[in-house]
């Protein structure tokens, strides 16, 4: 599966890893790299007038040494420019010396309008801003609008986190190999890229295995065998039961959106627990979902006991509090009620429920540590995350993919760091980026359906980690099909379509 990401670490050691086992040597990746970037040119430029290449003095160079020899051999008018000698004996040396073209300083740069670069400089493994030369040669590329193909990742951008270190080329297309990097779907990297090419060079999948990558981009191959499918003698509370906590009379519209979308990922059934003044209001809204007074600790523990719900959802137009902190550790706490055979499996806490922690996160830290907790989802934003973990959601933690990481371990959850980029992580460390949002989703209420397909997914059985995964992309598949336009009210429905496909694409699959 093509779908893992390799840091910047990781992909050295795949490096090192390919040329121990043969039987491509160092010069022999790069010479392939190099190949896979040349055809790349010819195949989307074929009437360049002239290609500029601009090679660093590291490996990454070395691949644009042997784009310019591949190239000139083409009848491709030609120029490299150097930022640097390569090692002595080093690849790139041994690339730079086989190329035929001399290379000229990178200071004196230039480049005409129609022409093509390719930016061989740095790569995703680099870690400090880029200054002198290299940026100017990124303020030329830009002010002229010339095309950029990028070899592995625009220099710049940190393969790594996905920030710009201080300016970036801004590529039409980027070629990387083996696999994708962090850098490559984290924004703002991800909008320097533009289509990625992701070419096999001879690194070959058992020597991705033996790295066992942890993170990956969030595609349904990684979590389509747990996405469940209701068995023939399935009736409704063998589909799962999800209980939905509603705001008061003038807040009760996020909860009927999280609970329509619970029922409409799967859930067997729902019920919306309001506030006793809040029942009318809910009641004249709802049709197929139930609805459930409950005002206290006492009447949670009730429903619980007598109906058996598997999933739960806390947070959307809920109210920030005393309440609320009560009631979350009220849940945490329903694993396996006092001498009760209910139990809770899965718990999604979103918006309020994750601000109402935001001066003692360690009581929620704790309660969900506890070895008879429920699973716990939490989904932040960018505000919410820096509300609970403002340590983490620092500079001092520059990936917002460790921060997620590093979240979902202290917090013992699965965290959904929400956004354009949004990370799904798992307190054993696995991760996954999302990539197939659009900004249509950036609409009120779309988060409450996100929380209730998750608590949907969970309440049929599907385990915490991939039900995150599922969910998101699931409602941001959701809202890219439907475009513009979208409202939140929309996306229940809208889902249908995109849940038929993942039914008859998991009917499809072996057993086993």
């Amino acid at each position: 599966m093509s779908d893992e990401l390799l840091t910047s670490a990781e992909m050295g050691e795949a490096d090192r890893l390919t040329i121990a086992a043969g039987p491509f040597d160092g010069y022999g990746l790069m010479q392939r790299a190099g190949e896979a970037v040349a055809a790349v040119v010819l195949r989307h430029y074929p009437s360049a007038t002239h290609v500029h290449v601009l090679c660093g003095p590291g490996n990454n160079g070395g691949d644009g040494y042997v784009v310019a020899r591949i190239l000139a051999g083409n009848g491709v008018a030609t120029t490299v420019w150097a930022s640097g000698a390569p090692r002595p004996q080093s690849d790139a040396a041994l690339a730079a010396a086989e190329c035929p073209i001399a290379p000229r300083p990178l200071s004196g740069f230039v480049a005409e309008p129609g022409s093509i670069v390719v930016d061989a400089l740095y790569g995703a493994g680099l870690t400090k801003p880029l200054s002198g030369d290299a940026a100017r040669a990124v303020g030329i590329a830009t002010d002229r609008r010339l095309p950029v193909v990028a070899v592995d990742l625009p220099s710049g951008v940190s393969g790594d986190s996905g920030k710009v270190l201080g300016v970036a080329f801004t590529a039409t297309t980027t070629v990387t190999f083996a696999r994708k990097k962090p850098g490559h779907l984290l924004l703002p990297g991800r909008e320097r890229c533009g289509e990625i090419v992701l070419a096999d060079i001879g690194i070959g999948d058992d020597i991705i295995v033996q790295l066992q990558p942890r993170a990956f981009e969030n595609r349904p191959a990684h979590w389509l065998r747990d996405f469940p499918i209701p068995a023939v003698d399935a009736h409704k509370y063998k589909r799962g039961h999800v209980g939905v906590f509603s705001g008061g009379p003038s807040a009760t519209g996020a909860a009927r959106l999280s609970a329509l979308a619970a029922a409409r990922s799967g859930a067997g059934a729902v019920t919306v627990l309001s506030p006793g003044n809040a029942m009318q209001v809910n009641a004249a809204h709802l049709t197929s979902i139930m609805l459930r007074k409950t005002d206290d600790v006492s009447d949670i523990r009730e429903f619980v006991g007598e109906r058996r719900p598997s999933a739960f959802v806390l947070g959307p137009g809920f109210g920030v509090g005393e309440r609320t902190r009560t009631f979350g550790l009220a849940l945490l706490a329903s694993g396996q009620p006092q001498g009760a055979s209910a139990q809770v499996d899965g718990l999604v806490f979103d918006a309020d429920a994750i601000t109402a922690f935001r001066e003692a996160p360690e009581i929620l830290f704790e309660a969900a540590r506890r070895p008879d907790a429920p699973a716990l989802v939490m989904t932040p934003h960018d505000g919410e995350f820096a509300r609970l973990f403002p340590d983490i959601a620092g500079d001092n933690v520059p990936s917002k993919l460790d921060k997620a990481r590093a979240a979902a371990t202290r917090a013992n959850a699965v965290v959904v760091y929400k956004g354009a980029d949004t990370v799904i992580a798992a307190p054993d460390g696995r991760a996954a980026i999302n990539t197939n949002g659009a900004a249509w989703l950036a609409t009120a209420g779309s988060g409450d359906v996100l929380s209730g397909i998750t608590a949907g997914l969970l309440a049929q059985a599907m385990p915490a980690f991939e039900a995150a995964c599922a969910a998101v992309w699931i409602h941001a598949e959701t809202g890219s099909r439907f475009g513009p336009g979208l409202i939140a009210e929309d996306l229940p429905l809208a889902l249908v379509p995109v849940l038929r496909e993942l039914v008859e694409a998991r009917q499809k699959m072996p057993i086993g």
